[in-house]
């Protein structure tokens, strides 16, 4: 029988991985690509625009990523300095960046469908392009004029993670446990206000709610970093990847509720789900270990789940602005949405083998860092 300590996956400073919740990283990836799918090309509308808050999974990532910077990187202070803590991370995030960016902007310039919407100057354009490469807001860009990031739309949340990163670094590290409980409180009585008083979480990504980005990232990231440091203090019940990920599916699946009074029943249960469901699944598959059947699921389920995220949103465009302009069957475009979930999974399992991971190794071999693990 094999061995499942030697099966366990480490980082390169020695320590393990949460299988689990590298496996829930992928499955929530893999949700937030059905959700742009399914709702882009449906217009968000009928029985077909499925799993529709699965917006939420955004809130999910920022919450996992505070837990693992600080498992990553909470007793390594003193040993490493600050620019040596963004060069790490630098090195993590940003190569997917610049592949998203121009990615986005080959899908932008050769869509067969969006002709029609796809106008911009080629100053704005190339300007748009270098300033996403930078991960910094775009300029108005024809057919996605409200949008933060106009040729790769979803890395909106990438630059919330660089500044829930430099936050971390600068201050967030520092504060004590009491602290940070303190300021995820009035983080989340923020969220809760805010999304009765909008009716949804779904905002941050586009300019005219984009005060909401820092707010879903505060509470969820702070939350996160509090979850790393009270986890060993509480019990939770071992559960594994398949069912966390179908509590997430059940999540994201279901309806849009209406208002009851001045109360939004949808906005309460966006926040709910952030504020008390998600820390319930993170704590549970931070307890779980993923067992010999299902750990190469985990290691590879999270390892794509990044390149996934930041790749296949031009893929979404396409459709969606073939359906927008040919109004095909309900048949034709479920079909071609199986066709396509497969096809982005693969172009994101190419980015990871040939692009990232080949360019990250150099990167650390060049600069002399340890290997970037979070």
């Amino acid at each position: 029988m094999m061995n499942v300590a030697a099966s366990v996956d480490r980082t390169s400073s020695g320590k393990e991985h949460f299988e689990v919740l590298d496996g829930l990283r992928g499955s929530a990836a893999f949700l937030i690509v059905v959700f742009h799918l399914f709702n882009y090309s449906f217009n968000f509308h009928g029985p077909w625009a499925l799993v529709k808050h699965a917006y939420l999974a955004v809130d999910f990532f920022f919450a996992l990523s505070g837990f693992v910077v600080a498992y990553a990187y909470d007793d390594r202070w003193g040993k490493m300095t600050t620019l040596q803590f963004f060069r790490i991370r630098l090195i993590r995030l940003h190569p997917l960046v610049l592949l998203g960016a121009t990615l986005g902007l080959l899908f932008y310039l050769f869509d067969p469908f969006g002709k029609a919407m796809n106008h911009t100057p080629a100053l704005t354009l190339l300007l748009t392009y270098i300033l996403s490469l930078l991960l910094l807001p775009s300029l108005p860009t024809g057919g996605r004029p409200n949008e933060t990031q106009a040729l790769n739309g979803p890395a909106w949340s990438l630059m919330q993670e660089y500044l829930g990163n430099i936050a971390y670094a600068l201050i967030l590290r520092r504060l004590r446990t009491t602290v940070l409980t303190l300021v995820f409180l009035l983080a989340g009585a923020a969220l809760f206000w805010v999304a009765n008083e909008k009716g949804s979480l779904d905002g941050g990504w586009g300019y005219p709610e984009m005060w909401m980005a820092p707010l879903r990232l505060t509470a969820s990231f702070v939350m996160g970093l509090w979850l790393y440091r009270i986890h060993d203090r509480v019990h939770f019940p071992k559960v594994g990847l398949l069912l966390l990920s179908i509590v997430l599916v059940i999540c994201f699946q279901m309806p849009v509720f209406s208002k009851v009074g001045g109360l939004s029943l949808n906005g309460l249960y966006d926040a709910a789900c952030v504020l008390f469901l998600f820390p319930l699944i993170i704590l549970c598959g931070a307890h779980s270990n993923a067992g010999v059947g299902m750990i190469n699921l985990c290691k590879f389920s999270g390892r794509l789940s990044y390149p996934l995220y930041i790749t296949h949103i031009g893929f979404v465009y396409v459709l969606a602005n073939y359906s927008w302009t040919h109004h095909p069957s309900v048949g034709f475009t479920v079909g071609w949405i199986l066709l396509l979930l497969p096809t982005v999974t693969f172009v994101a399992w190419v980015a990871l083998k040939f692009y990232d991971e080949p360019v990250r190794a150099m990167l650390t071999r060049r600069y002399g860092i340890e290997r970037p693990t979070a």
